[in-house]
């Protein structure tokens, strides 16, 4: 499993706003093959909002990444540059290891 992590600066003020867009979001990236799971996370003690998606594999991101639907997902107006404070931060990991209530 992969996790695509998306670190998002919004800028005071916008958080609203912010928000409001993943309210509205088309709800395409579940239709995609290996897609798990997706998280919106609101900062407690920073700026950085963090977007989460969970893949079955990298494989599944990149080809999400490459599709009609990612196209379509992304498309529409662009959020205005005053709302996020700095640029956002793109990370990739790998799951090496997943503990739940369940399995400890």
């Amino acid at each position: 499993m992969v996790v695509v992590a998306n670190r998002i600066r919004v800028a005071a003020g916008h958080e609203q706003d912010f928000e409001e867009r993943f309210r509205n979001r088309k709800g395409l990236i579940e239709k995609n093959p290996g897609f798990i799971r997706n998280l919106i996370l609101r900062p407690v003690d920073s700026e950085y909002y963090s977007v989460m998606t969970f893949w079955e594999s990298m494989e599944h991101f990149e080809a999400w990444t490459k599709s009609e639907s990612f196209r379509q997902a992304h498309s529409g107006p662009r959020p205005p540059k005053e709302m996020f404070s700095g640029p956002n931060v793109l990370e990739i990991h790998e799951v090496i290891m997943d503990t739940d209530a369940k399995t400890s």
